[in-house]
Protein backbone atom coordinates (compact mmCIF):
# COMPACT_ATOMS: atom_id res chain seq x y z
CA UNK A 1 0.00 0.00 0.00
CA UNK A 2 1.44 3.51 -1.12
CA UNK A 3 1.98 5.81 1.77
CA UNK A 4 -0.84 8.24 0.15
CA UNK A 5 -2.93 5.50 0.67
CA UNK A 6 -2.25 4.73 4.08
CA UNK A 7 -2.65 8.46 5.22
CA UNK A 8 -6.49 8.86 3.43
CA UNK A 9 -7.23 5.31 5.49
CA UNK A 10 -5.88 7.24 8.58
CA UNK A 11 -7.76 10.14 8.14
CA UNK A 12 -10.85 7.96 7.73
CA UNK A 13 -10.27 6.43 10.83
CA UNK A 14 -9.83 9.53 12.63
CA UNK A 15 -13.35 10.97 11.21
CA UNK A 16 -15.06 7.20 12.66
CA UNK A 17 -13.31 7.83 16.16
CA UNK A 18 -14.81 11.18 16.14
CA UNK A 19 -17.78 9.79 15.13
CA UNK A 20 -18.10 7.29 18.05
CA UNK A 21 -16.42 10.19 20.34
CA UNK A 22 -19.66 12.42 19.30
CA UNK A 23 -22.03 9.71 19.66
CA UNK A 24 -20.99 9.20 23.06
CA UNK A 25 -20.91 12.90 24.05
CA UNK A 26 -24.60 12.93 22.57
CA UNK A 27 -26.04 10.43 25.29
CA UNK A 28 -27.78 8.37 22.54
CA UNK A 29 -28.41 4.45 23.07
CA UNK A 30 -25.56 1.91 22.11
CA UNK A 31 -27.91 -0.48 21.27
CA UNK A 32 -29.65 1.95 18.72
CA UNK A 33 -25.56 2.31 17.13
CA UNK A 34 -25.33 -1.40 17.48
CA UNK A 35 -28.68 -2.16 15.40
CA UNK A 36 -28.07 0.81 12.99
CA UNK A 37 -23.98 0.63 12.00
CA UNK A 38 -24.88 -1.71 9.29
CA UNK A 39 -27.56 -0.58 8.22
CA UNK A 40 -26.66 1.76 5.60
CA UNK A 41 -24.95 -1.75 3.75
CA UNK A 42 -28.53 -3.03 3.13
CA UNK A 43 -28.79 -0.93 0.13
CA UNK A 44 -26.28 -3.79 -1.53
CA UNK A 45 -29.59 -5.57 -2.32
CA UNK A 46 -29.68 -3.42 -5.15
CA UNK A 47 -26.81 -5.01 -6.96
CA UNK A 48 -29.45 -8.02 -6.97
CA UNK A 49 -31.14 -5.19 -10.05
CA UNK A 50 -27.41 -5.54 -11.94
CA UNK A 51 -24.25 -3.44 -11.27
CA UNK A 52 -25.80 0.06 -12.75
CA UNK A 53 -28.82 -0.06 -10.21
CA UNK A 54 -26.35 -1.49 -7.34
CA UNK A 55 -23.75 1.12 -7.33
CA UNK A 56 -26.46 4.15 -7.27
CA UNK A 57 -28.15 2.34 -4.81
CA UNK A 58 -24.97 1.95 -3.03
CA UNK A 59 -23.77 5.24 -3.29
CA UNK A 60 -26.68 7.25 -2.37
CA UNK A 61 -26.10 5.39 1.21
CA UNK A 62 -22.48 5.57 1.12
CA UNK A 63 -21.65 9.20 0.60
CA UNK A 64 -21.67 11.92 2.80
CA UNK A 65 -23.84 14.27 1.87
CA UNK A 66 -26.83 11.91 3.29
CA UNK A 67 -25.45 12.01 7.09
CA UNK A 68 -24.41 15.56 6.42
CA UNK A 69 -27.59 16.72 5.45
CA UNK A 70 -29.73 14.61 8.17
CA UNK A 71 -27.35 16.18 10.40
CA UNK A 72 -28.00 19.43 9.46
CA UNK A 73 -31.80 18.85 9.49
CA UNK A 74 -31.68 17.75 13.08
CA UNK A 75 -29.85 21.02 14.36
CA UNK A 76 -32.09 23.04 12.05
CA UNK A 77 -35.00 21.85 13.61
CA UNK A 78 -33.74 20.64 17.01
CA UNK A 79 -34.80 16.59 16.39
CA UNK A 80 -31.82 14.91 18.20
CA UNK A 81 -32.76 11.40 16.91
CA UNK A 82 -31.99 12.76 13.26
CA UNK A 83 -28.55 13.83 14.77
CA UNK A 84 -27.88 10.58 16.63
CA UNK A 85 -28.76 8.47 13.28
CA UNK A 86 -26.72 11.13 11.21
CA UNK A 87 -23.73 10.54 13.22
CA UNK A 88 -24.38 6.67 12.83
CA UNK A 89 -24.53 6.78 9.37
CA UNK A 90 -21.08 8.95 9.40
CA UNK A 91 -19.36 6.13 11.35
CA UNK A 92 -20.43 3.20 9.23
CA UNK A 93 -19.01 5.46 5.85
CA UNK A 94 -15.43 6.70 7.88
CA UNK A 95 -15.42 2.82 8.64
CA UNK A 96 -15.81 1.60 5.07
CA UNK A 97 -13.18 4.14 3.92
CA UNK A 98 -10.66 3.14 6.17
CA UNK A 99 -11.32 -0.23 5.20
CA UNK A 100 -10.56 0.53 1.51
CA UNK A 101 -14.62 0.50 0.49
CA UNK A 102 -15.33 3.12 -1.72
CA UNK A 103 -18.07 4.72 -3.76
CA UNK A 104 -18.85 2.27 -6.68
CA UNK A 105 -18.40 2.38 -10.50
CA UNK A 106 -21.17 0.75 -11.97
CA UNK A 107 -18.68 -1.73 -14.00
CA UNK A 108 -18.77 -3.57 -10.82
CA UNK A 109 -18.71 -4.05 -7.11
CA UNK A 110 -15.30 -4.39 -6.30
CA UNK A 111 -14.54 -1.41 -8.63
CA UNK A 112 -14.71 2.00 -5.88
CA UNK A 113 -13.26 5.24 -6.39
CA UNK A 114 -10.32 4.73 -3.45
CA UNK A 115 -9.08 1.44 -6.40
CA UNK A 116 -10.35 -2.02 -6.65
CA UNK A 117 -11.26 -3.83 -3.60
CA UNK A 118 -8.83 -6.98 -2.88
CA UNK A 119 -6.47 -6.40 -5.65
CA UNK A 120 -3.16 -5.52 -4.51
CA UNK A 121 -1.55 -1.19 -4.60
CA UNK A 122 1.45 -0.26 -5.44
Amino acid sequence: MRPVDILVRLEWAAVFLAAVVLYWWLGASWWLFALLILAPDLSMAGYLAGPRAGAIAYNVFHALIGPLALAAAGLAFGLAWAFSFATIWLAHIALDRTLGYGLKFATGFTDTHMGPIGAARR
